[in-house]
Order: C-alpha cells, then structure tokens, then sequence
C-alpha cells in the first residue's frame, strides 16, 4: 500500500516539475520555429535575431514547444536553444540608469522591443547591454531570461 503512495506521489511530482514554464534564448542568427515537434512539420516563421528569449511550454523528444514576445508559438529543436541571458524591452520610453536606482544619472532611452543582453540582476533592477550602453533597468519593463 504505501509502495502504491509513494509512486503515485512521485509521478505527480514529477509532472509538475515538468510542466513550470522557464526561459531560453536562440543560439543562431538563423532559426526554424516549425508547427510540430519534428523536422517533418513546415516551418511556421523563421527567426533572424540571435539570443531573442523564448519561453518553454512544453518539449517532446528533442523539441520544445515556445512562445515569443508576440505571442508566436511552435516547436524549436533543443539544439537551437541556449542558456544566455537575454530579454526584450516590453515598456515604451524606458529609461537606462547608470546605477541601480531612479536617482541614478540616466543613460539613455530604450524603446519597447529592444534586445537585452544581461549582465547580472540585482533585486528589481537588472544590469544590461544594448549596443553601445550598459547600465541599470528595472526588472518590471523586461521579458526574457534574467
């Protein structure tokens, strides 16, 4: 009876596990996000934006279902997929400050869609890099991988 428990408890736990969603970034400047989880299945869009974030839903195989910042979904092999942290501006007008604080000298504005590189997080605030800046951002206005 309790060798019936404790695997039944084990499967559900398991599942759980499996079913969080969490954050990836692409690997290539070129990468396929086809309609299912195999090479047989067309190609739904073709991404040209080498670490843009992408949330994992679900996997099968070696495939993982995702959703990007505009909400596009489908499946992308594991190969395509990397740990780099990365995210996406989602707010208008966003201000970059040298330090981790609105009191901090401003930088520059970001505009919403902008791809981050980041550095390290720091409570709500994220150190990033776009282009020729590096600096402060909070963590409300990103999407992405932090």
């Amino acid at each position: 009876m309790y060798k019936k428990i404790i695997i039944i408890i084990i499967f559900l736990s398991s599942n759980l596990i499996a079913a969080e969603e969490y954050f990836l970034t692409l690997r290539y400047n070129e990468v396929n996000l086809r309609q299912g989880p195999s090479k047989e299945y067309p190609i739904k869009i073709f991404y040209t934006k080498k670490y843009l974030p992408v949330l994992i839903q679900d996997r099968a195989d070696n495939f993982r279902k995702i959703r990007d910042h505009e909400n596009n979904s489908g499946w992308i092999h594991i190969s395509q997929l990397s740990k780099k942290k990365a995210a996406i501006t989602i707010d208008k007008n966003i201000l970059l400050f040298k330090s981790p604080t609105q009191y901090s000298k401003p930088i520059a504005i970001l505009e919403e869609g902008k791809l981050c590189l980041i550095t390290k997080c720091k409570g709500d605030w994220c150190k990033i890099k776009v282009n020729n800046f590096k600096g402060w951002v909070q963590k409300k206005s990103l999407w992405g991988r932090l």
